[in-house]
């Protein structure tokens, strides 16, 4: 097997290895291609996954908004633990100079119930959910970076194996020709065989343009400031999840589930502060009274307590409470989805792996099989031109199915990581976080 799977590697990663398709066979083996073929030289280093995950998290406008709504709520939790600023207060009473009454008062509110404290814990609870929410974002980002990666570099890989694909049509179209000039074909088959090489420069031009949108959308996401041409990965590498139990205790930690569950606690922490909010608070009052009239100062001692009677507070309380029913709802039902798209990505990666074994093991295999015999009995005499084409076309086919698999399964493994936030398992190396 692996006498098949080695050329056809080798076809994806350089021009010269489309002659391994065609070794042996009539249409002869593609020349090296002119300097006019070979893909353009890139003008910068090419990116690699790791650096291009780390710039775009460096550089990310999402990532620094998340940033500083962290900040935000940290200066909330300053204020939070604040106490409440004294007042002072001065009476005149009379205008007149010789009778009048002057009162100095200096009044301090005194909160009560706990109010303070948790007031405190539910801005510490928003710096929870803020960093939780953080991490969410550096998931995202990370997935879609590596997305973006690995498209580009399966782009990257299907224009070189279009390139090769074009080599062997061209060459084939070439002795096609040949044959009819020397009468021993017909000059129908000369023209199929412009078509499927007409068809095949079709394709190299398609996949230039796939790869240069996806060029553009990793540029977009790894910022202005980081020029590049190309992407530096191993496209052929079949990338491998972690364990199916590892999967499922990672989705209770999951940065998504994180955050809901640190929402409850947000809300809880709320109503915790509405319900302390019930008991009335006190204001101390100390000062002077200087009256002219008398010629003395005395002191002034007081306290106030509002009087629950209208606002028992009970409508803020039924709404925190009920808030904190509907985040605790919210968190089940995002696990349940949570594991419905965890299993999703996962199905689709196992079908996808026997898709692509499938390719390994018996597809290419075969059509390499069928097109050398075509090839070679074509040269014997045995089979038409069109029975050649037609294996041609087979295996032509056979490797593009094989990149899009390849592709569909970085692509479930990119899924994996962005619901469960943890560093791409397609990369080949492992990814910190900042």
């Amino acid at each position: 097997m692996c006498r098949f799977i080695v050329p056809f590697a080798l076809a994806l990663t350089a021009f010269a290895g489309g002659s391994a398709f065609a070794q042996g066979s009539s249409l002869g083996t593609p020349p090296v291609p002119n300097q006019a073929s070979l893909p353009v030289v890139p003008s910068s280093p090419p990116l690699t996954l790791a650096a291009a995950i780390q710039i775009a998290l460096d550089g990310n406008p999402e990532i620094a908004s998340s940033r500083r709504e962290v900040e935000a709520m940290e200066g909330a939790r300053v204020q939070a633990g604040v106490f409440q600023n004294p007042t002072l207060s001065v009476e005149v009473e009379d205008v007149r100079r010789d009778t009048r009454t002057t009162t100095v008062l200096l009044s301090q509110p005194f909160e009560l119930g706990g109010k303070r404290g948790a007031r405190i814990e539910a801005a510490e609870r928003a710096i929870d959910v803020a960093r939780a929410q953080l991490e969410t974002k550096y998931a995202d980002i990370r997935a879609n970076v590596t997305a973006a990666f690995f498209a580009t570099l399966i782009s990257q890989d299907r224009v070189r194996l279009a390139q090769a694909s074009l080599e062997l049509a061209r060459t084939g179209s070439e002795t096609a020709g040949k044959r009819v000039t020397a009468g021993k074909v017909s000059p129908v088959e000369e023209t199929k065989a412009k078509v499927a090489e007409a068809n095949v420069r079709l394709e190299l031009v398609q996949a230039r343009g796939e790869l240069q949108t996806n060029l553009y959308q990793l540029r977009a996401l790894t910022g202005p400031t980081v020029v590049f041409d190309a992407v530096d990965g191993n496209a052929l590498q079949i990338p491998k999840p972690q364990a199916q139990e590892t999967i499922e205790d990672r989705i209770t930690s999951a940065p998504s589930m994180r955050q809901a569950r640190l929402e409850v606690k947000r809300y809880g922490a709320l109503s915790e502060l509405e319900k302390a909010k019930r008991i009335p608070d006190i204001t101390l009052n100390a000062g002077t009274m200087r009256s002219r009239e008398v010629g003395r100062s005395q002191a002034v001692v007081g306290i106030s307590v509002p009087l629950p009677i209208f606002d028992t507070n009970r409508g803020n309380i039924t709404e925190a409470l009920r808030r904190q029913d509907k985040a605790e709802e919210d968190a089940r039902a995002l696990e349940l989805r949570l594991r419905a798209d965890v299993g999703g990505a996962r199905q689709r990666y196992v079908t996808t792996l026997a898709e692509v074994e499938a390719l390994q093991s018996d597809i290419l295999p075969g059509a390499q099989t069928a097109f050398d015999a075509a090839t070679k009995g074509f040269e014997l005499g045995k089979f038409s031109y069109l029975d050649a084409l037609d294996a041609q076309r087979t295996l032509l086919q056979a490797r593009s199915q094989y990149l899009r698999s390849l592709s569909e399964l970085h692509r479930s493994i990119t899924d994996l990581d962005r619901l469960l936030g943890g560093p791409a398992a397609a990369s080949g190396s492992p990814v910190s976080n900042p």
